[in-house]
């Protein structure tokens, strides 16, 4: 397997809010839901950077397109780590996503290994890291 990943799919409870969050809330770029002329298809995509997508899928029709129950979600079974330039930036975009709606779980505070960094929680609990890093600076 090629250490490539090309798409990253949250399950969400409700898809239009999920939508207007990360539209809306945090500025993704997107061209809102598709699939809706087929059942259980509805699904909304967002550009990131390096041609990465970040899809946004109902809960149950994810659990159903993978053959598996609905459970409940573990907000600490994953994060997703969103590195940025400068502290000034964490702070920029706890305030945005916190301004959007998200639950703000670790306010934005240096971190023991040197950088900075503070956790948040989209509607759907969803855990995002957003971190600056002194050794790895994202690209301009």
């Amino acid at each position: 397997m090629d250490p490539v990943i090309s798409v990253i799919t949250l399950g969400v409870s409700d898809l239009e809010r999920a939508v207007r969050f990360y539209r809306d809330g945090l500025g993704l770029p997107t061209e809102g839901i598709v699939g809706r002329e087929f059942e259980h298809g509805a699904v909304a995509f967002f550009d990131l950077a390096g041609g990465l997508r970040l899809a946004l899928f109902g809960r149950e029709d994810l659990a159903l397109d993978a053959g598996l129950p609905v459970a409940k979600p573990s907000p600490a079974g994953f994060s997703l780590g969103h590195n940025v330039r400068s502290c000034a930036d964490v702070d920029a975009v706890m305030r945005r996503a916190a301004g959007a709606g998200a639950r703000i779980v670790k306010p934005a505070a240096d971190t023991f290994w040197g950088g900075y960094a503070g956790y948040f929680q989209d509607p759907d609990g969803h855990l995002w890291e957003v971190v600056w890093n002194p050794h790895w600076t994202p690209p301009a």
